[in-house]
């Protein structure tokens, strides 16, 4: 006997869709059986700017740092700050 899945509701955004399936179960909705891998080699994750104040020494530590890397200086926070919220994330 197959499971009925309930129908996926209309959103007028992303956000009411963000806040409905952040508290229902995907599983009610979807037959995740069927589901096939996918692959969107140009899809382009959203950014926003953001001001950050740093103290002179640290970006300068930074930058060395980066420059070590041949690497922006940028590109170095953020991936830092990627690998320590993944940390943070996988020892809870």
């Amino acid at each position: 006997m197959s499971k009925k899945f309930k129908a996926i509701p209309k959103f007028r955004n992303e956000v009411e869709e963000r806040r409905f399936w952040e508290t229902h179960d995907s599983t009610d909705y979807i037959d995740w059986s069927k589901a096939k891998r996918m692959r969107f080699p140009n899809l382009k994750p959203s950014t926003t700017s953001i001001s950050l104040r740093l103290p002179v020494a640290l970006l300068d530590r930074i930058k060395i740092a980066a420059n070590k890397r041949d690497v922006p200086y940028q590109s170095l926070i953020k991936t830092w700050l990627a690998e320590k919220t993944d940390e943070q994330g996988s020892s809870r």
